[in-house]
């Protein structure tokens, strides 16, 4: 880059735009004066190759090649900055028990182990010291806009590093973050402390304070969030979140919705949703976990702490501090302001088939820091159907003859235990069917013991604790050497999962499962997962019956009329 020339000064000057010092102010060889048009420059400027500063006020910027900053407040780096990186987010926990620190190549896999592993203290120590590291990397006196950016009519941008093919459209106030590539800022946003990945759109009025908005996540209409981590696909709109770490695909559309000092994943919350996160006693000190795939149903309320099982639909008020994660697939609903659980229920159920079905169609991701997995058939939940079946049988034991169960402060019904342990059972065939008929068996990739959902990623728990202590032993030293180890695991899921299948398999028959045997199972469940899948389509059928056509037609005169209105509306 190069000064300007006192013939170029004069003619920028002629245009209506000062600076405070002319000789800080450095161009491309091709720089026209009419890329500089009734502006007010600060400091340096570094202005690069067709970018134009029309009616704006920057200072200490560099400015990408053929970006156009119009109509700015101001545009201004007054003092050092990492630009959002190292800022601490008071997660999960609002008395800051779980802070995670934030930086822009921070993924979901290391976000848990910052939020979940505070008893491993150097594995923490190690994390923070990487995102701190990370941060500093990029600190600088000079903000910097890249390639391709269009910012237009913003009011307060400063200390924020922006990268290339960014909008920023009318925004409020934009105060130290960083927004990386393709992401967009809309009107009246107001963002502080924070950092914005790639592909993510914060508009119309979203306010947000301390918050990492990951890959394509969706922040809209007035959405507020503080303390909070969002991320892949995450989609948010008109509700409230407070200290709460949203996994991959967490979704809120609701006005009435609060999300607060809890962990959510593949979640989906109803209108009017709400979690209550302490007793007024300590303070704000407790916390739930909604596992993958849980929903709450418009007027949910749960008091914390709570944890529900993987897949379950909330009904209700609860208030008793529920403890079902040993039950995926259930509902637990309110009736007589006691909680009831109806395990395995949601096997059955189009909604959950849809929604596992829709989640990978909807990823709008390019980089994929995130590691997601969205494999239906998976160790996470069938070790957990697995040990539901032994709870279940252990609680029957207990009272054979009892109408109704009581476990960990919910309700059980007799009918509704031995239904829950008839669709257990079918889907553990479906599920080992399904897993054994993928991957290969294979000393290398050893799949047994108990796996985690790690903020959307299927791991065996071996492994997961294998990279901790890589972590704290320095041999993973840097966030990128990190997430590559998780990407190893995942390219060889398949393998790991046949592993644990077989494992499996071979106790429940006593010993190592012959090919035969294999091809047994593969076959049972085959036959398991159609026999599920009529279920779930016949749920669909219900739901597409004369029965749900109520309201449709009102001006037919003949059931034909109603029902082909009613077919067209629904698109059947």
């Amino acid at each position: 880059m190069r000064k300007l020339t006192l013939a170029e000064i004069e003619a920028v000057q002629h245009l209506g735009t000062t600076a405070e010092d002319w000789s800080k102010i450095l161009v491309t060889e091709d720089f026209s004066p009419e890329q500089l048009q009734q502006s007010r420059l600060g400091g340096v400027i570094e202005l690069g190759s067709g970018a134009r500063i029309i009616r704006s006020y920057v200072a200490n910027y560099r400015i990408g090649a053929r970006t156009v900053v119009e109509q700015i407040t101001a545009l201004q780096c007054r003092e050092s900055s990492t630009f959002g990186g190292g800022v601490e987010v008071a997660t999960m926990n609002e008395c800051e028990g779980r802070k995670v620190k934030i930086c822009d190549r921070m993924s979901a896999q290391v976000a848990y182990m910052m939020a979940l592993y505070r008893h491993r203290p150097t594995l923490i120590e190690k994390l923070e010291a990487l995102v701190e590291k990370e941060a500093e990397a990029h600190r600088d006196t000079l903000g910097t806009v890249g390639d391709d950016c269009f910012i237009s009519g913003a009011r307060f941008l400063r200390e924020v590093r922006i990268g290339n093919r960014v909008t920023i459209d009318g925004s409020s106030a934009l105060v130290n973050g960083t927004i990386l590539d393709d992401a967009t800022v809309g009107v009246d946003v107001k963002a502080y402390d924070f950092i914005l990945c790639e592909g993510a759109k914060v508009a119309n009025g979203v306010t947000i304070e301390r918050c990492f908005i990951g890959e394509s996540c969706i922040l809209d209409k007035g959405f507020t969030a503080a303390e909070s981590l969002f991320f892949a696909n995450s989609h948010c709109e008109n509700g409230e979140a407070a200290s709460i770490f949203a996994g991959p695909y967490t979704v809120s559309h609701h006005k009435s919705s609060l999300l607060i000092a809890g962990m959510f994943s593949f979640f989906n919350a109803g209108s009017g949703s709400n979690q209550s996160n302490h007793l007024f006693k300590s303070g704000a000190v407790h916390q739930a976990v909604h596992p993958r795939g849980c929903k709450f149903a418009s007027g949910a309320y749960i008091m914390a702490p709570a944890l529900e099982g993987a897949f379950t639909m909330v009904m209700g008020h609860h208030s008793r501090h529920h403890d079902i994660s040993a039950f995926p697939y259930s509902y637990l609903l309110e009736k007589e302001e006691r909680s009831f659980l109806l395990p395995a229920v949601n096997l059955t159920s189009y909604g959950t088939v849809r929604d596992i079905e829709k989640w990978p169609k909807r990823d709008k991701r390019r980089v994929m820091r995130d590691v997601i997995n969205f494999e239906e058939h998976n160790p996470y939940t069938t070790g957990s159907m697995l040990h539901a079946v032994d709870m279940l049988h252990s609680i029957e034991e207990m009272n054979p003859d009892s109408p109704i169960y009581t476990y960990n402060r919910v309700q059980i019904r007799a009918a509704a235990l031995q239904r829950g342990l008839t669709l257990y059972n079918r889907a553990i065939v479906a599920s080992l069917g399904a897993m054994l008929e993928r991957g290969a068996s294979t000393e290398r990739y050893n799949g047994a013991g108990r796996w985690l959902d790690m903020a959307g990623q299927y791991i065996a728990k071996q492994a997961a604790d294998r990279i901790v202590e890589e972590i704290e032993q320095e041999k993973l030293d840097s966030l990128q050497a990190i997430d590559n180890a998780f990407r190893v695991f995942a390219v060889h899921y398949d393998d790991y999962a046949h592993s644990w299948a077989e494992q499996v398999y071979a106790s429940l028959l006593g010993h190592a499962p012959s090919i035969e045997e294999v091809r047994e199972a593969i076959e049972a469940g085959r036959n398991a997962r159609e026999s599920i899948r009529r279920m779930t389509d016949a749920d669909r059928t219900r739901d597409c019956g004369a029965d749900m056509a109520v309201s449709y037609g009102l001006d037919c005169d003949s059931m034909e009329e109603r029902m082909a209105d009613f077919r067209t509306v629904r698109g059947l």
